[in-house]
């Protein structure tokens, strides 16, 4: 096969994973103008459309679904070579992608692979922060971080935090004002802060469990926000009940401007796993990630 066309495939597969020839040309590091002409001229020698173009989004073709199927896993392949070859270098070398939500992001993964990154500067992490349950094989990414609860049974998962746990909080001044809930129910005559989910678009059904009880609670209120550190806020400044992850809140509870709420109810659950694909044979790079992330409880 001749280079043009090679050259070709492989901006034809990015374009495809990325539905756009701006996050391609980015991640290929070229211009859109120069991606779009590489592809063009694929299509001219094949002489069939491969990708269609809307004023949104770029899909591809059944013609071009086709193709894909074939050069993505020979492009894997290559790309699982070309890392296995970097592994003989004297340095540790290789790109690693994860997909993450925010929370794990700020709270895990940042602090862990800034360390990383020192001890191996041949090695570039991209991390991208997203609530929504990512496919990460369909999406070319090395791995992604979930709850262990939401991790698929063929993935390998290893954990990389602590035990969680969501609590409900307000300010001493509201609970004064309007009562402290007893139970979930109470809740409903609560003014309390929603949750808008980034990857449904509803809102958040509050979760409580006390000895084997399971309550969902739908929540009413003023505010609806998207982040934790908004929800916080929101809290502090007396705008009701709040339901977030305690990590946020812990230190206005020991400084007074906060009190938990059902702390009864709210028991741990299980914290954040690093997942990737079983059948894929990891590169040095990931696996030195891996290690730098693995949760090792300290027995306390």
């Amino acid at each position: 096969m001749r280079r043009q066309n090679l050259a070709g495939l492989e901006a034809f597969a990015v374009v495809a994973a990325e539905e756009s020839f701006t996050r391609a040309a980015a991640r290929l590091g070229v211009s859109p103008s120069a991606l779009s002409h590489t592809i063009r001229k694929l299509e001219e020698r094949l002489g069939i459309r491969l990708l269609a173009r809307t004023t949104r989004r770029v899909a591809t073709t059944e013609a071009g679904e086709r193709l894909l199927d074939t050069v993505r896993p020979a492009i894997d392949t290559i790309d699982r070579q070309l890392a296995d070859l970097s592994d003989l270098r004297d340095r540790p070398s290789g790109n690693i992608r994860i997909t993450a939500s925010d929370h794990a992001v700020r709270t895990l993964l940042w602090p862990a692979i800034d360390k990383f990154l020192g001890d191996y500067p041949d090695i570039q992490v991209e991390i991208n922060a997203e609530s929504g349950l990512t496919d990460i094989v369909a999406e070319r990414y090395d791995a992604g971080v979930r709850l262990g609860e939401q991790v698929a049974k063929d993935m390998i998962a290893v954990r990389i935090g602590p035990p969680l746990r969501m609590v409900a909080v307000a300010t001493p001044s509201y609970l004064e004002t309007h009562g402290t809930p007893r139970t979930p129910h109470d809740l409903t005559r609560h003014k309390c802060i929603n949750l808008r989910m980034w990857s449904s678009g509803g809102l958040y059904a509050w979760e409580f469990e006390k000895g084997g009880q399971a309550v969902n609670v739908r929540v009413e209120g003023q505010v609806i926000l998207n982040n934790g550190p908004l929800l916080l806020e929101a809290a502090l400044a007396g705008h009701g009940i709040a339901f977030l992850m305690e990590d946020y809140v812990i230190q206005s509870v020991r400084q007074g401007e906060l009190q938990y709420v059902l702390d009864d109810w709210c028991p741990p659950f299980d914290g954040y796993h690093l997942y990737y694909p079983s059948r894929r044979q990891p590169t040095t790079a990931f696996s030195l990630l891996v290690e730098a992330l693995r949760h090792r409880s300290t027995g306390i």
